[in-house]
């Protein structure tokens, strides 16, 4: 299971007036996991476009909000590569709070592969499956 682990700094521009993170946010910081995730295992949005000509457009996120991040709350964000037949990128995600490990939110996210030409490309790309092997993912 390949797993990154990203601390998040709340900043006050991102809560309200009672110092709760707006809801929003949760989503931006599903995106800063995967960019880490990216970086850490070479599949990052950059990569997979200069590399292999493929956008990864966002289809699909979900967030169950378990209880609100306040201002100055220590965060994490694990963010975990989820294995799939499908031509997908499959991300769940759990932000939680760093000390006592009480979960903030849990969320998931489909990507899908498009062609420089925004054409939706159906099988997974060959770059994929060596990426696969390279993390022994298994199918």
């Amino acid at each position: 299971m390949l797993i990154d682990n990203t601390k998040i700094k709340v900043r006050f521009s991102e809560v309200d007036s009672m110092g709760i993170l707006w809801h929003g946010h949760y989503i931006k910081y599903f995106e800063d996991g995967r960019e880490s995730f990216g970086e850490k295992y070479g599949i990052g949005y950059m990569d997979v476009y200069n590399n292999h000509g493929y956008m990864i457009p966002i289809v699909k996120v979900d967030c169950n909000y378990k209880r609100p991040i306040k201002y100055n709350d220590k965060v994490s964000l694990e963010t975990t590569f989820v294995n799939t037949p499908a031509a997908k990128l499959i991300f769940t995600y759990r932000l939680y709070n760093t000390e006592n490990n009480e979960t903030y939110a849990t969320g998931r996210s489909e990507q899908v592969f498009l062609t420089e030409d925004n054409q939706l490309y159906l099988t997974v790309p060959d770059f994929l499956v060596e990426w696969k092997k390279k993390w022994k993912v298994e199918s």
